[in-house]
């Protein structure tokens, strides 16, 4: 375990792609301990992707990369505009609101800081909003598209953790609308104390009709995809490819701005996008192997069910590791190398893996806004021109909402379990 971890870091280090790190350091792990078991390591390798569930993944980033190209998100932008546009700090809060609505559509965070800030964050700038704060909402308020349905996290999760898609997209809802009421009080706080502007120029009635009519389509989706598993329609691979034509249909019939190249290039990322996190999954699913041959899994749970700690104290120990990890390594790879790790603790504890899932990807939503690998912050960088340190302290009074968020779904489970259990019961 030693030399496996020895060799992982010193690859990243060396900046090795995280998917052959681990492969390459798992390698060295049997190369030393279990030589007689590398013949079976290529069958473990195509093993891990040997799921059903994983054709979900393209579909649902086809889907956000149509949606992305064909003005989505301007529209959006514009609703929200006439909704809240006239409050202190309207364009605050249009960020906060323009991140809820495209991140329950492209479910992709990174998607979401990509088309929101390239929008809203010049936009804020020219309306005297500091820049470090227009960047720190535009990274903050993308963290619910972890959270909100159709969730890309949430797919890769349980995939992982073996979890119910369906109820992890309910669990998501409340804690995802919790984050965003909580950032709106936060931009209407700070722009009361810092006299933020408003917009002074409402649209007209006939004008607001006709946005209302554009943007409503957009606006089922998250219904249309959500609604579709829980009412027994599809499973959550036929909704994904349900999205993915839903998304063409509205594109190219209604606002008739997609063109083949669009098509062909979101194919093209979306392809390459899968591919790096299944090089993930599949190589991480060596690493699950090399983990049940050392009982590691086994060993945690038995220190920890030592300790007897409450399912809370529990819950709090491991949002701790899991926003320290966070700081360090990716969402995806996060999930993919945690989860075996923590499920069976939290199993033995009789956590609901539902109200685990949602409380482990909040948790790393936090972590991809943290430096120094948040790839939201990342992202955001390349749009405004700041460096991650400053966007970072402007974000942090809107990560507060995300912490609330995550004390509050630890204290109060029904928050989570609640839809879950009222719309798609377990059997």
């Amino acid at each position: 375990m030693t030399i496996m971890a020895i060799t992982w870091v010193l690859l990243l280090a060396l900046g090795f792609p995280i998917a052959y790190a681990l492969g390459m350091a798992s390698l060295a792990y049997f190369l030393t301990a279990h030589p007689e078991l590398l013949p079976v390591l290529p069958q473990r390798v195509f093993a891990g992707l040997h799921s059903y569930a994983l054709i979900a993944l393209p579909l649902f980033m086809f889907m956000g990369q149509i949606m992305n190209s064909t003005g989505i998100t301007r529209r959006l932008v514009d609703l929200c505009l006439l909704l809240v546009g006239r409050l202190p700090g309207g364009l605050g809060m249009v960020n906060v609101i323009s991140s809820m609505l495209f991140g329950g559509i492209s479910g992709s965070s990174t998607s979401d800081t990509a088309s929101i800030g390239s929008v809203l964050i010049p936009e804020m700038k020219k309306r005297g909003y500091p820049l470090h704060h227009a960047s720190g909402i535009t990274v903050a308020s993308s963290t619910m598209g972890m959270v909100l349905p159709p969730s890309i996290p949430m797919v890769i999760f349980a995939i992982a953790g073996q979890v119910s898609i369906g109820r992890l997209f309910l669990g998501g809802i409340l804690p995802g609308l919790i984050v965003g009421v909580l950032q709106l009080a936060a931009v209407a706080w700070m722009a009361s104390r810092n006299h933020y502007p408003r917009e002074e120029h409402p649209p007209s009635w006939s004008a607001s009709g006709v946005l209302l009519m554009r943007s409503m389509h957009v606006l089922l989706m998250p219904i249309l995809l959500v609604g579709s598993i829980v009412f027994g329609i599809a499973t959550a691979t036929e909704s994904a490819a349900i999205g993915a034509l839903y998304a063409v249909a509205i594109g190219g019939l209604v606002h008739r701005e997609l063109t083949w190249k669009k098509c062909l290039d979101a194919l093209i990322q979306s392809a390459r996008l899968s591919a790096q996190i299944m090089m993930i999954i599949a190589f991480s699913q060596v690493f699950v192997w090399m983990l049940a041959l050392e009982r590691t899994p086994q060993a945690l749970a038995e220190g920890l069910m030592a300790l007897n700690l409450s399912p809370f104290m529990l819950l709090l120990i491991i949002v701790a590791l899991v926003l320290i990890m966070g700081t360090v390594i990716d969402v995806s790879p996060g999930i993919l190398l945690l989860t075996p790790i923590f499920m069976p603790v939290v199993a033995q504890a009789g956590i609901s893996p539902v109200w685990f899932g949602v409380v482990f990807v909040g948790a790393l939503a936090v972590g991809a806004c943290t430096p120094p690998v948040g790839t939201c912050l990342n992202v955001c960088a390349a749009i405004s021109g700041q460096s991650i340190g400053t966007i970072f302290r402007g974000a942090l009074p809107f990560l507060a909402a995300n912490a609330i968020m995550l004390l509050l779904v630890i204290l109060f489970p029904e928050l989570v379990l609640f839809l879950p259990d009222w719309l798609m019961p377990a059997s």
